[in-house]
């Protein structure tokens, strides 16, 4: 017995070394796989691809849950999802986790990529990223999502892609909308304050910027922004945990609306793992969203976009 027992300890280490490995090199797509194979495919279909561009990764996708009820009739916000990696990596492929963990929220998901790397650069990421917001807005009803209820979500990078664009008004001005036609956004362990640029990454993406100032999300606050929540891990080691209440400082004294939701046992990719199974067992984080989306929608419904609070069990400041 005492054998059987080292040696199944020793297989269990050995796959968590190989998990541990394989999420080193592509941590998304092994969520993925671990999301499908526990959780399933919890009657999440994807429903569309488009291309947005000429590049590989200028693409996106739509999902939605299949749904026989009588309310599957009613268009469903929809939570647009941009991936992070540094600018540098990532690929909408691996995020099918993040649409089996919301669709059967209610929500439309879509997912956009962008151009990477040097490919990439400021503001090549944002306006592709723009792109996807415009496509959405014009095409999403067909596949059952309110273009008057778009959230724009994103994690690390892609958080500071939707921030620029919720606060920026010129990237979606180009593709003929206004910030108005974003309903809400939503930063997961983004980055908004970060010149001077002083990272392997920041420098790639922003260091041929010909005005480093415009690159930053803070020095674009203003009073008719997009409610903003702001989730944030308190002991996110890769992304300063005091980016969000900065930019969260900057809208609400600039008359927006911005609230963090820091989450003081979380790392920087704890947030995305909680989307995934069988992590999302823990809900506070998934009701954490749909509190803000809801209460987005009741106030632009109700034409008093004043109430975007998040709910207690996320520690607030």
């Amino acid at each position: 017995m005492g054998w059987v027992l080292l040696i199944l300890v020793l297989v269990v280490a050995a796959a968590a070394l190989a998990l541990q490995y394989s999420i080193g090199r592509n941590g998304p797509k092994v969520l993925d796989t671990v999301d499908r194979l526990i959780g399933g495919d919890r009657n999440v279909t994807l429903v569309h691809t488009e291309s947005l561009g000429e590049h590989a990764k200028q693409k996106l996708t739509v999902y939605r849950a299949e749904d026989d009820s009588a309310a599957a009739a009613d268009s469903k916000p929809v939570l647009l999802f941009v991936h992070g990696g540094g600018w540098r990596s990532g690929d909408i492929d691996d995020y099918g986790f993040f649409a089996r963990g919301f669709a059967p929220e209610g929500y439309v998901v879509v997912l956009v990529g962008y151009r990477l790397g040097p490919d990439g650069m400021f503001p090549n990421m944002l306006e592709d990223t723009a792109k996807g917001i415009a496509w959405t807005r014009n095409n999403i009803a067909q596949y059952g999502g309110d273009p008057d209820a778009i959230f724009i979500s994103g994690h690390s990078a892609g958080a500071y892609n939707v921030a620029m664009l919720g606060l920026d008004r010129q990237w979606i001005g180009r593709e003929g909308l206004d910030t108005d036609d974003i309903a809400g956004v939503i930063g997961i362990s983004g980055p908004y304050d970060f010149y001077p640029f002083d990272s392997e990454s920041t420098k790639l993406a922003f260091g041929g910027a010909e005005d480093p100032q415009a690159t930053q999300p803070v020095n674009f606050a203003r009073t008719d922004a997009p409610p903003l929540l702001l989730i944030q891990g308190g002991k996110d080691t890769v992304v300063s945990p005091c980016h969000a209440p900065a930019l969260e400082g900057v809208v609400t004294q600039a008359g927006g609306e911005a609230k963090t939701a820091m989450f003081s046992d979380m790392g920087h990719n704890t947030p995305i793992l909680a989307m995934a199974s069988p992590w999302r067992r823990d809900r506070t984080l998934i009701e954490t969203i749909n509190a803000f989306t809801a209460n987005v929608v009741r106030a632009r419904q109700a034409k008093a976009p004043d109430d975007t609070s998040v709910p207690v069990q996320a520690e607030t400041g």
